[in-house]
């Protein structure tokens, strides 16, 4: 089972990219689990200084932008 989670304070762009996970992770038919960090102090442990961002299996994937769910599968595939 994969984690992923999406770091972000709970913004439009945060939602969107929590969808975007799902829908890409659901597709692929992947076992994950989605959690959604909103904790500005879990988010700044993982480095991360721009939201929202993807965590995938505890590595930041990506950061500040929402992927496309094509880039998605790449990042959830690339473990």
């Amino acid at each position: 089972m994969i984690k992923i989670q999406v770091l972000g304070t709970g913004c439009p762009k945060c939602k969107k990219m929590a969808e975007v996970a799902e829908s890409a992770a659901v597709e692929m038919g992947m076992e994950f689990e989605l959690e959604k960090v909103t904790d500005l102090n879990q988010i700044m442990s993982f480095g991360v200084m721009m939201t929202p961002a993807l965590v995938v299996n505890g590595e930041v994937k990506v950061a500040g932008k929402v992927p496309s769910k094509s880039q998605m599968t790449e990042y959830i595939n690339n473990l």
